[in-house]
């Protein structure tokens, strides 16, 4: 059994929080506060409950080198603003000083760590490394769903020198919608997928192949699945390794009585990064030197009834080339639409990544019944792997 914050006494005592603060950054400031604030509600509580904080987290990819343009300095200046308060800032993850600022925190204080990735240790799961950075508190809270697919020293090496360990509210709640909720979900199911590549959606297609109502394919990935049916799509993007795998998820579907909806029409531009929309076409009468960057109308209409059908709808991946507003219409139309379900009753749990980023674009982040933040680990979860972070705590 997994043990969550409220198991624990904790006033008093020094908790050493795993959170996930890699942000998107745009030189020294953040482009997105998301996770930031998505973490808040265990710090606060912590805090509130009179105990004092102890935060580790990563930012970016420094390969185990030290990178001042990763330094976890900024986001301590956001956390700081968003919780009024100041916050101690350690640029050495396990150095005596550091762990002498943690050991005298007072009850309410929160101690900033620099970037675990600084440290090679960190991703190797280094033993030594890892007694290191649990020396920082008394009880270690995992918080940090987005890297729970992940075998680290922070969130798998430090659980065995804890007698308390356990999970934030943040990780709580992504197991509750993307675990609890998918194992038992209300009727009909409908999955909505989109992005660019199949693979890396494979076990997820697979497992909802035997559990979902209904699939919704969009973004690039949908050409392979529509050249696979052996219609033409012009100079669209299509994975011709995958072609085989296509087919055979399109055979799997058929056979399970499972509904696999692909575009009819598309809105074509010569490249993504085009500012010109060339025309709407339907699937067939694509250009050769035109690709499909966006769903057209008449497949956003078809995809919104059957979502407008559905009572649980997961949604993975954007419908088109949303970084580019003149191809962003359908991934916002059906996030729209999305909203109106969940007013009428539907779930609409959303798997972090680019549908996150798209919606928060939108201004809708907010409005869908649970978005993760955790793309990669999300994944796993909902394609039924166990995640080697929350097979850690099991007590």
């Amino acid at each position: 059994m997994i043990r969550t914050l409220q198991a624990f006494d904790i006033k008093g005592k020094n908790v050493l929080i795993r959170a996930d603060l890699n942000v998107p950054m745009s030189g020294e400031t953040i482009t997105n506060n998301f996770r930031i604030k998505a973490s808040l509600p265990t710090i606060k509580t912590c805090i509130e409950a009179g105990a004092s904080v102890i935060l580790m987290s990563h930012l970016g990819r420094p390969k185990g080198k030290e990178e001042q343009s990763l330094s976890l300095i900024p986001v301590g200046e956001e956390l700081a603003g968003l919780l009024e308060m100041p916050i101690k800032f350690s640029a050495n993850c396990i150095s005596t000083d550091a762990i002498d600022t943690s050991i005298s925190l007072k009850p309410g204080e929160i101690h900033l760590l620099e970037n675990l990735r600084f440290y090679a240790e960190e991703e190797d799961n280094d033993t030594d490394f890892s007694s290191q950075l649990a020396r920082h508190g008394n009880i270690y809270i995992n918080d940090a769903f987005g890297t729970a697919h992940r075998s680290h020293a922070s969130n798998v090496g430090v659980v065995p020198f804890f007698k308390n360990a356990g999970i934030g509210w943040l990780m709580d709640k992504e197991l509750n919608y993307l675990d609890r909720l998918m194992n038992n979900p209300k009727r009909p199911l409908t999955l909505v997928l989109g992005g660019s590549k199949i693979d890396t959606k494979l076990s997820l297609i697979d497992k909802f192949l035997d559990n979902a109502n209904h699939i919704i394919i969009g973004g690039g990935m949908a050409f392979t699945f529509l050249k696979a049916r052996g219609k033409s799509v012009g100079g669209s993007l299509v994975d011709e390794k995958m072609l085989d795998t296509a087919k055979r998820i399109i055979n799997k579907a058929r056979v399970k009585g499972v509904k696999l909806s692909l575009p009819i029409d598309v809105i074509c531009g010569s490249s993504p990064t085009e500012s010109e929309v060339m025309g709407t076409f339907l699937i067939q009468d694509i250009p050769d030197d035109y690709m499909g960057l966006d769903i057209g109308p008449e497949t956003l209409s078809m995809y919104n009834s059957i979502l407008g059908n559905s009572n649980t709808i997961l949604w993975n991946g954007p419908m088109g080339v949303f970084e580019n507003r003149q191809f962003e219409q359908g991934t916002r139309e059906m996030a729209i639409h999305m909203v109106s379900c969940i007013s009428n009753g539907s779930k609409v749990i959303v798997g972090g990544g680019d549908t996150a980023a798209a919606l928060e674009s939108f201004g809708l982040l907010k409005e869908m019944s649970h978005v993760s933040t955790g793309g990669g680990a999300s994944l796993e979860l909902l394609s039924g792997n166990q995640l080697p972070a929350l097979r850690s705590l099991e007590r």
